[in-house]
């Protein structure tokens, strides 16, 4: 009786082993727990491709939790994760759903961050997707049209180069072009040749003419600097002279002086214009007396 007694204790300890073996694994493999030791971060991304809820979250490369839910809003997903408390996220830290293997399976890699502040756990962070297998190859399909597209449209290229390349008449004209540059290119050279010698004298003189002229500049440099002083201190007193005629001639229009009151009074103009008046009758007056019976002169002297 003792021992029956002794193999059901052993057995219900066994048991009892078991399924806290069983529940630790189970909750392990389903990221179960009975205390709240993970935080919880809401990511917006674009595309999840295939992210499931229960899918690893790995900071660094190394697990430190799992996707809890899967969310559509407006035109992205939003992911929650549960990441271990004993983790610090700063305000900068990244997050991006890649390839967990090549069988297509999907985790979050975080990367932690540099950022003094921590990061607001409350807030929706944003978080980028990078291309797995499947993506390149549907990347791959749609450059393979492009590909084929421009293979057809660089075989179009060819042939119309091609044509024109064979064009027998073009052949001849660049035939035709490239003897007339040859016998261009011989004649001068022959050109240079024959005129080597003058060429040569011709820089020669030039070196000398440089040579003198230079000479010429440094023996007269007191006398060009003299000149170029009395040139201006000729424009200063042009200047000074041009100045004054318009002082001048801004007086005579005011009649500030005597030639612009002689010139501008009115009152002088109507006496002048009366005056040669006057001579003009006279003188007209003279002439007939002259053709009729010579001057008439009548005059009382007192």
């Amino acid at each position: 009786m003792k021992d029956q007694r002794k193999t059901e204790i052993r057995v219900g300890i066994t048991v009892l082993l078991a399924i806290i073996v069983f529940l630790w694994i189970l909750g392990w493999a389903k990221n179960f727990s009975l205390a709240p030791t993970e935080n919880t971060i809401r990511v917006k991304f674009n595309n999840t491709s295939g992210l499931e809820i229960g899918d690893p979250v790995t900071v660094n490369g190394v697990r430190k939790g799992f996707v809890e839910d899967l969310k559509i809003e407006g035109s992205g997903v939003i992911v929650t994760l549960k990441v271990d408390n004993n983790v610090s996220l700063k305000k900068d830290a990244g997050f991006a759903i890649s390839m967990l293997d090549l069988m297509g399976g999907k985790k979050i890699e975080i990367s932690p961050g540099i950022s003094p502040e921590e990061i607001n756990y409350d807030e929706i962070q944003q978080g980028i997707f990078y291309a797995d297998i499947p993506q390149v190859m549907s990347m791959v399909g749609n450059f393979r049209e492009d590909f084929t597209s421009t293979i057809s449209d660089l075989k179009i290229t060819l042939t119309a180069l091609n044509d024109f390349l064979t064009d027998k008449d073009l052949n001849r004209d660049i035939k035709t072009s490239l003897s007339n540059l040859n016998e261009i290119t011989a004649k001068l050279n022959l050109l240079i040749d024959e005129n080597r010698k003058n060429l040569s004298q011709l820089t020669a003189n030039t070196a000398e003419l440089t040579e003198e002229a230079k000479l010429f500049l440094e023996t007269n440099r007191e006398k060009i600097n003299t000149s170029v002083d009395e040139l201006q201190l000729l424009l200063k007193n042009s200047n000074t002279l041009i100045s004054e005629m318009n002082a001048f001639t801004e007086e005579m229009k005011t009649e500030k002086n005597n030639l612009g009151k002689f010139i501008y009074d009115e009152k002088m103009f109507e006496d002048i214009s009366q005056t040669l008046k006057q001579v003009n009758e006279l003188t007209k007056l003279l002439l007939d007396q002259l053709k009729d019976e010579g001057i008439k002169i009548d005059a009382n002297i007192f």
